[in-house]
């Protein structure tokens, strides 16, 4: 017989404690690493290589290992519970960058630096999946909880997660530009162990089988997926979408500092203003969602999101690339809103982090092909291929939101309700 374990038998505490400091207040330290360390690295790599070729396969090294992570990821926090895992990852990913920082100053330039800063990248991409699948996991017991509002607190945690944004890759920008590399590495560092600290606390008490692998997990994340068509559709869509916000990741630092003669410090100006237009966006679509429903608020942040990504590829000021990546992202916090707040209700809580990482772990397969065609793609021809990217966009948020408009699910004027384990 399989030995069963039950995660996280401390929940009879939970309610001695706030959901802000249960799930708010760890998840924003996490956020601030994790957003530091996305837009942060290929920006440390740009500086310590000046090779865009490097910045590009940094960023699909980055993104590539998570993508291995997911299934194991879900695996563990089903086994182990969201406090464990999260607090390992975070304090494997600030020893990690400390290492790093006492490490870069020694080296000046050459194989050392260059080995030091991809190394960096790929282990820290896994460190940051594991915490964030178990921040997510915490976060959407929340939101069942919360029932009809379950909306209202994944607004709380994207809302979170858009400050994060906004400030991570300013931070990393000015601190790169005024305390070099090593002062931005121990500020991610720092966050990470603030992360760590606090931890997030919810009920946890699923049986899950002790033996059970990550392939398991994954295999029982596509089957609970599988037979969510809503769910599905609205995936695949924003997978296609993300071709084009990865291609615009990955290729911004090339295009800011290169091209347009710009210092690091824009860079994360640009994203901290995509930020603070998807908080924005976010806010507007709760209340979108309260008065008209799921599908008229994810269909106009799609249509916004396409628009916005045909833009930008044409852009040829640093101002136009500026606003126009901020309304991209004003679209895309509007549909993660819709993503997450049906992700939460629909997905059944036994199964909920195996189908967490399966959802993830394809929306996420398009950044690190992004980084491998910026490392491919010759500095002139950056521009056509972000249109071609953006034009798929376009074309797969049309077909998943067509396809979607009939579905229960998302027609309905408040959150559908979920699903029993």
């Amino acid at each position: 017989m399989t030995d069963l374990v039950i995660a996280g038998p401390r929940h009879a505490l939970l309610p001695q404690l706030s959901l802000l400091r249960r799930i708010y207040l760890p998840r924003t330290a996490d956020a601030g690493a994790f957003a530091m360390t996305t837009y942060g690295i290929p920006l440390i790599v740009l500086a310590t290589t000046r090779s865009a070729t490097l910045t590009g396969l940094a960023f699909a090294l980055e993104w590539i290992p998570r993508l291995a992570a997911f299934s194991l990821a879900g695996t563990m926090v089903d086994r182990h519970g969201t406090k464990r895992v999260f607090r390992i990852a975070s304090v494997l990913r600030a020893l990690v960058v400390l290492a790093a920082a006492a490490i870069l100053p020694t080296q000046a330039g050459g194989p050392g630096a260059t080995i030091t800063v991809m190394a960096l990248a790929a282990i820290t991409g896994v460190a940051t999946e594991f915490s964030y699948i178990a921040a997510e996991t915490a976060g959407a017991t929340a939101s069942k909880d919360a029932g009809e509002q379950a909306h209202r607190v994944q607004s709380a945690l994207l809302g979170i997660d858009q400050t994060a944004t906004l400030a991570g890759p300013a931070a990393a920008g000015f601190l790169l530009h005024w305390a070099g590399v090593t002062g931005t590495l121990i500020t991610i560092a720092a966050c990470s162990l603030l992360g760590a600290a606090l931890a997030p606390w919810h009920r946890e008490t699923r049986l899950v089988p002790a033996a059970a692998s990550a392939l398991t997990g994954l295999g029982t994340g596509w089957k609970t997926l599988a037979s969510l068509p809503a769910l599905a559709w609205l995936i695949a869509g924003l997978t296609v979408s993300n071709i084009a916000t990865g291609m615009l990741q990955a290729a911004a630092p090339i295009i800011v500092v290169q091209h347009l003669g710009y210092s690091s410090a824009a860079v994360g100006v640009i994203w901290s203003a995509a930020a603070a237009a998807s908080l924005l966006a976010v806010a507007c679509c709760r209340y979108a969602i309260d008065r008209v429903g799921l599908w008229p608020a994810g269909a106009a942040s799609a249509v916004v999101a396409a628009l916005a990504g045909l833009a930008v590829s044409q852009a040829g000021t640093y101002n136009q690339f500026l606003v126009l990546t901020a309304v991209l992202m004003a679209g895309e916090g509007g549909m993660t809103v819709v993503l997450r707040t049906l992700r939460s209700h629909l997905i059944p809580e036994r199964v909920f982090g195996a189908t967490l990482s399966i959802t993830i772990l394809i929306m996420l397969l398009p950044f690190p092909l992004a980084g491998v065609l910026v490392a491919l793609t010759p500095a002139a021809a950056l521009g056509h291929v972000l249109t071609g990217c953006a034009a798929l966009q376009a074309i797969g948020l049309l077909a998943a939101f067509w396809r979607l408009r009939h579905e229960p699910a998302m027609r309905n004027r408040r959150s559908p309700a979920p699903n029993k384990p």
